[in-house]
């Protein structure tokens, strides 16, 4: 078996080398943040959004931010790990923050410690999917809305749960709602609906992640004239679509074929799944 390396706290290190204690508090308390970040054809993509959204994330959750931990340095960890690795063209990197050892639900300290973890992927660019995805709700837990609603923590239970009822139901994903009843994102990536030319997605306030993906794609739709509305997303909504697609920062783009009795086309997921891979070139 090949020793697969990654980085801890700024050193290389071999994945199978027990550098983290079983009183690690991402372990005990899912005391962490963590972003998901697509290494492209070689090129690291979005990285800058990853590190303003991370800071952002350990500001919210009182963790000191080292003055080296720069958009710049961990570029430059993140080169070194892929080519410790022998990756060539596409990974999936994941990039995890977590409080020091200390406390048991009160922390003895807010100082971090950092991993770094790449994982090759044989898929070339980002693939749109050929068959559409069969999803439908998941709302035995609602996710409620607070400060930390939007930001990827180590405490993902909610998500577990609703992969659960996928996997049990033979579903593609599941949809989560708020508190409202009102669909915010999927087990793993955010919502957005297509309707007549236009775009909708839920707005943040909802309770849905802040997504890299989702913010690229706001942002290529208004650079293309696409109208674009944060709305309360509802089962309504869904019933009313042309399309409907998700977004996330490995996949990118995947469409959604079915949503109970409701089918789509997948016109515009195709139009921004090509506009993804051309930021590549």
């Amino acid at each position: 078996m090949l020793d697969t390396k990654c980085i801890y706290n700024g050193h290389v290190i071999s994945l199978y080398e027990p550098a983290i204690s079983f009183s690690n508090r991402a372990f005990r308390y899912g005391d962490s943040v963590f972003e998901s970040i697509r290494l492209m054809k070689g090129k690291i993509m979005l990285l800058p959004i990853h590190i303003q959204r991370l800071k952002l994330a350990m500001t919210t959750l009182r963790m000191n931010i080292p003055a080296d931990f720069s958009t710049t340095n961990i570029e430059h960890l993140i080169y070194e790990l892929i080519k410790e690795n022998n990756i060539q063209t596409d990974a999936r990197i994941r990039l995890t923050v977590f409080r020091n050892d200390g406390g048991f639900y009160t922390p003895e300290t807010n100082d971090i410690s950092f991993l770094i973890e790449v994982e090759k992927m044989e898929a070339i660019g980002y693939t749109l999917n050929q068959k559409g995805l069969w999803v439908d709700l998941y709302a035995e837990i609602k996710k409620p809305f607070s400060k930390i609603s939007s930001i990827k923590t180590g405490s993902a239970l909610i998500y577990v749960m609703a992969g659960l009822t996928k996997n049990s139901l033979k579903l593609d994903d599941c949809l989560l709602v708020n508190d409202n009843g009102h669909i915010i994102e999927s087990i793993n990536s955010n919502v957005f609906v297509v309707k007549n030319g236009a775009l909708y997605t839920s707005p943040i306030a909802d309770g849905c992640i802040d997504g890299v993906m989702r913010k690229h794609i706001l942002s290529i739709a208004s650079e293309n004239r696409i109208l674009t509305f944060e709305k309360n997303l509802t089962v309504h909504t869904l019933a009313d679509a042309d399309e409907v697609f998700l977004t996330n920062a490995i996949s990118g783009i995947q469409w959604v074929g079915q949503f109970k009795s409701q089918f789509y086309t997948n016109k515009m997921s195709v139009f921004f799944n090509e506009k993804l891979n051309e930021t590549s070139i």
